[in-house]
């Protein structure tokens, strides 16, 4: 119960404190429900007027028993409730098809204004629902629409006009009951400028109190190790408003799952927790999912800091976790230090994690939470670490240095940094992956960056597989793809210390091809620009072919360099370039040890070819040439990419 330990701290330390136009922390015995209709009334129960509200988020008070409610007979709400609950002509006079259960609301709302700790508005909504017009009212207002008979219609069939309630509502069974549309209250009041029974703090006092004095029986608390009055249901909503899964669930009067261990079918044997405790935690779980969390359909990843810092985000890349910092970074700014792109960007990032530091204590209780859900009804932690202030932002500024590499997103968007996890699935699997794939590589991701694990081997092959089938994918697909597939082949094999520039003395055969593909590709692609000719390369296109045999593959490469290096030839412009790109083509040639550019080794290149291409192609980019001439069309390759595809 570690868990529930921790949030119920986390809503301890940040009640009162949430920052300034964020959204409060959600009150005990409250939670939040979206509605759909507002029906304004003034102090002794008059109907004043109405309106359609576009399921907008109400804080309404709720028991113990309708926090959670579910099945044939779900309990009422006190205050704020669906029409079926609050409207007692919705079966009587027009038809309504779903059970009413105005009796139950009536009831409970008449105990509590005749306590001690009633509440005007209270007491305003009980005299009015009780005159029992409630769906007349709507209907006159035009909210809810009946058909001839002068019953609730279940479908709006009129095409040639629009119904505002059938479109919020959410179908079942083909249908869409009006009697589930849910109602908020405003009573208006002289002496009370807040009429927003949702906004009324002095009413939401109340009904709290209210709920504590009608509640005695206690318990041991497993949370807290005291006696309290123990919660028998434990809240839903924890995801959004209408989540009905729970993360703890007690219903064993039936089917009997846990026969055997326990004499009753409370859960309070298995685990006691307190109504206070268990409604502050969740309402603390609810409060950082909507602030700060990573979604994925039903799957939430939150990380938070239990005294209500700051922490980083987990599931940025180094771009977005720059740009909270004054010193952003991008590739123009880094060419100036191309080639110390390395100490460069640790120093940057070092700054952002000091900022981060400064406001976390080394001691500081960091909790990061996975959960996810099977069925509508149960949800689970599928992740849950505890970790200090320093431990957290050590293995976070680790994830970022180990897997930093140049990336090029997009035209506008070139940083050195670390892709975020959606990233790197995107780019192991396409962009058109499927909910479950996403969410089980995010997964499987996680414990990399928390727990400094290696990356998973088979990601690295997926990604580098699709950064070699550079034909596959658009321009800037591949740019991505490619940038993502050397961040993390450089973090998986961290011990053999790949630098973020090219390395001239690296002479492993798999760097060496790597390099040969990325000069070919630059000469070809030189020659084609100066001739105006827009298409691709024969490296481009033989890149999937040269990874899986490079030996033979690079023979077809540099026959098809004849006529390019002949046209370069023929030019005084020209002709520099061309013998500065062949000496580095026999600088590299030269590099390979003995034996290893053969025939025999014509094996498949590991992702190791793709750093020596990335870096060499850089470099190039990069190149301040003595031949000024020379320099400045080459520096203009680096975007020449975008000319290349632009048919595709």
């Amino acid at each position: 119960m570690s868990w529930m330990e921790e949030l119920y701290k986390t809503y301890k330390n940040c009640l009162g404190k949430e920052p300034p136009g964020s959204e409060r922390l959600i009150p005990i015995g409250h939670m939040i429900q979206q509605a759909h209709l507002e029906i304004t009334i003034d102090i002794l129960g008059t109907f004043i007027r109405a309106k359609i509200v576009k399921k907008e988020a109400t804080l309404l008070p709720v028991t113990e028993d309708s926090a959670g409610r579910s099945g044939i007979k779900p309990p009422p709400h006190p205050l704020c409730d669906k029409v079926q609950y609050c409207a007692g002509d919705y079966s009587t006079d027009f038809g309504g098809q779903k059970p009413s259960f105005f009796e139950e609301y009536k009831k409970q709302l008449s105990e509590w204004c005749e306590s001690e700790f009633s509440h005007p508005k209270a007491k305003a909504v009980l005299a009015y629902i009780s005159k029992g017009r409630v769906v007349n009212d709507l209907v006159n207002g035009k909210l809810l629409h009946v058909d001839t008979a002068g019953k609730l219609l279940t479908r709006w069939t009129d095409a040639s006009k629009s119904h505002e309630i059938f479109s919020l509502l959410t179908p079942k069974e083909g249908k869409k009951d009006q009697g589930d549309a849910f109602i908020r209250w405003n009573v208006v009041e002289l002496e009370n400028p807040c009429s927003a029974v949702w906004n009324d703090e002095s009413l939401q006092k109340a009904w709290i109190e209210y709920e504590a004095s009608v509640n005695k029986e206690e318990g041991f608390c497993m949370v807290t190790g005291e006696k309290a009055v123990l919660a028998l249901n434990h809240p839903k909503g924890i995801r959004y408003g209408g989540d009905g899964a729970k993360l703890i669930s007690a219903n064993d009067s039936s089917g009997y799952t846990f026969r055997g261990r326990f004499t009753d079918d409370s859960g309070q044997q298995a685990c006691g927790v307190s109504r206070e405790v268990t409604q502050k935690a969740h309402n603390a779980l609810h409060w950082l999912i909507k602030r700060q969390a990573y979604r994925n359909d039903d799957q939430v990843i939150v990380s938070w800091a239990v005294g209500g810092h700051s922490v980083p985000d987990l599931f940025c890349n180094s771009y977005d976790l720059f740009l909270g910092s004054e010193d952003t970074f991008s590739e123009s700014n880094a060419a100036d230090t191309v080639s110390d792109i390395g100490q460069a960007f640790a120093l940057r990032l070092s700054k952002v994690i000091a900022g981060y530091r400064a406001q976390l204590d080394d001691t500081d209780d960091i909790i990061v939470m996975g959960l996810d859900s099977a069925t509508p009804g149960r949800m689970a932690i599928t992740f849950y670490r505890e970790l200090n202030g320093s431990e957290f932002l050590q293995r976070l500024q680790s994830w970022h240095d180990q897997n930093a590499w140049l990336q090029i997103y997009s035209k506008e968007i070139h940083f050195f940094g670390a892709p975020s996890p959606q990233d790197i699935a995107e780019a192991a699997y396409g962009s058109r992956l499927d909910k479950k794939l996403r969410k089980s590589t995010v997964e499987r991701l996680l414990p990399c960056i928390v727990d400094s694990q290696r990356i998973p081997r088979d990601l690295v092959e997926s990604v580098f597989r699709r950064a070699c089938n550079r034909q596959g994918l658009k321009t800037w697909d591949w740019e991505k793809t490619l940038g993502i597939a050397c961040a993390v082949y450089r973090g998986f094999y961290n011990e053999k210390q790949y630098q973020m520039k090219l390395e001239t003395e690296r002479n492993t055969t798999d760097y060496l091809y790597g390099r040969l593909l990325a000069i070919a590709d630059n000469i070809e692609n030189y020659a084609l620009k100066m001739a105006g000719e827009g298409r691709e390369t024969t490296a481009a296109r033989l890149m999937q072919r040269f990874a899986d045999r490079p030996f033979s593959t690079w023979r077809t490469i540099e026959l098809a360099l004849i006529p390019y290096k002949t046209r370069l030839h023929s030019s005084e412009k020209t002709m520099g370039f061309l013998k500065n790109r062949e000496r580095l083509l026999d600088e590299v040639m030269c590099a390979f040890c003995t034996g290893d550019y053969s025939k025999e080794k014509d094996r498949p290149l590991s992702g190791e070819f793709l750093l020596g291409y990335h870096c060499q192609r850089h470099a190039l980019f990069s190149s301040k040439s003595s031949e000024r001439d020379s320099s400045d069309h080459d520096s203009q390759i680096f975007n020449s990419t975008t000319d290349l595809n632009q048919g595709e």
